[in-house]
């Protein structure tokens, strides 16, 4: 059962409005296992695009590949959202980076942090990367059928003393902007974000979306050192490019290798 929106967000909200579209539609669980799963149980149900779940604080959230995603009472923004976009052919896997490129813009528009993105789903800043922000998209239907597509979108708003295997590599928004920040402006933009990008993916913007994302993903693509499994065996090359469809292009040994999948390790970036 849903709790009452916190009196701040319901205020950002309504001033917003217009510009959340049917991304204005969320609901607050002060806590909650997974977002993530509420939002797939509203989706199967038939909870109508745009619906949203927030949480103060997750027991058992989630990102790519089974991994546990560090989830505090009120450090992070713990958000999903049902999308069912219409309109032209589109993939969870373009959605994906549409989810990614909206929490970027967000987090820049709501902080001024000049954040970066590292392919897929991954919001990372400074030099070498620290990761702040994260997206996991998850099918709803039945059998190959896509009904909806969960998009799940954890941000590391506040500090928080991480677990030890990601210490070295995670950060949060305040952490690197120095001051206090306001949590409902950030979850505002975020979800006007959304619903821009979503829009877009109606339109058939495809190649508008992969652009949006290379511009925040360049220092990834200019030829970092990558390396990969392919069908158990690991493989190196350097990032060059995303293709239209959001797949990393990868020269390897002379070729240009589609990753479209799979666990990506990227070699840090050094300060510039």
């Amino acid at each position: 059962m849903a709790d009452p929106l916190p009196a701040d967000l319901v205020r950002a909200l309504a001033n917003a409005e217009q510009r959340l579209g049917a991304f204005r539609r969320l609901e607050y669980v002060a806590v909650v296992n997974s977002t993530n799963d509420a939002a797939i149980a509203r989706a199967q149900a038939g909870a109508p695009h745009g619906t949203g779940v927030l949480a103060d604080a997750q027991r058992a959230g989630r990102g790519r590949r089974g991994r546990a995603w560090f989830s505090p009472p009120g450090a992070g923004v713990y958000l999903s959202a049902v999308v069912r976009p219409s309109g032209s052919a589109w993939s969870p896997g373009l959605l994906t980076l549409a989810a990614g490129v909206a929490a970027a813009e967000g987090i820049r528009a709501a902080c001024g942090l000049p954040v970066e993105l590292k392919w897929p789903n991954d919001v990372v800043i400074g030099r070498p990367w620290r990761k702040l922000a994260g997206v996991l998209s998850e099918a709803v239907g039945t059998g190959s059928r896509i009904d909806a597509v969960v998009v799940g979108i954890g941000i590391n708003l506040l500090s928080a003393a991480y677990p030890p295997e990601i210490v070295d590599r995670a950060t949060s928004v305040e952490s690197e902007a120095g001051r206090p920040i306001d949590r409902p402006t950030v979850i505002v933009e975020l979800l006007a974000g959304l619903s821009r990008m979503t829009r877009m993916l109606e339109r058939g913007e495809h190649a508008a979306i992969v652009a949006a994302w290379r511009k925040l993903g360049r220092a990834g693509l200019g030829g970092a050192a990558v390396r990969w499994v392919d069908q158990g065996v690991e493989r190196r090359g350097r990032a060059r490019d995303l293709a239209e469809d959001g797949a990393l292009l990868v020269e390897s040994a002379g070729r240009i290798e589609r990753v479209v999948a799979g666990e990506v390790t990227w070699e840090r970036l050094t300060r510039e």
